[in-house]
């Protein structure tokens, strides 16, 4: 855990390891949601991808279907250590 001490003003600066845990850099900007119960999560602002980024990403590239035998074959080997990603 980590202590922060708030100033006259109401200012609080984050120390170095907590802006190194969010990996938040020199001008960037951190969001915090305000949860209930004097609670809140801070975040790095802007990490979070809209849903349409994920579109496309499982495509078939090589138009090429694979049976569920070669499937199956892909995944023995993947878990046997026989592929590295």
């Amino acid at each position: 855990m980590v202590r922060l001490k708030v100033t006259a003003k109401g200012q609080v600066t984050l120390k170095k390891e907590v802006l190194e845990h969010f990996g938040v850099e020199p001008g960037d900007e951190v969001e915090i949601d305000l949860l209930p119960e004097g609670q809140g999560n801070i975040r790095a602002a802007g990490r979070t991808r809209k849903i349409e980024s994920l579109f496309g990403m499982f495509s078939n590239r090589d138009a090429r279907s694979h049976s569920i035998e070669e499937i199956n074959e892909a995944i023995e080997a993947g878990y046997a250590g026989e592929i590295k990603s």
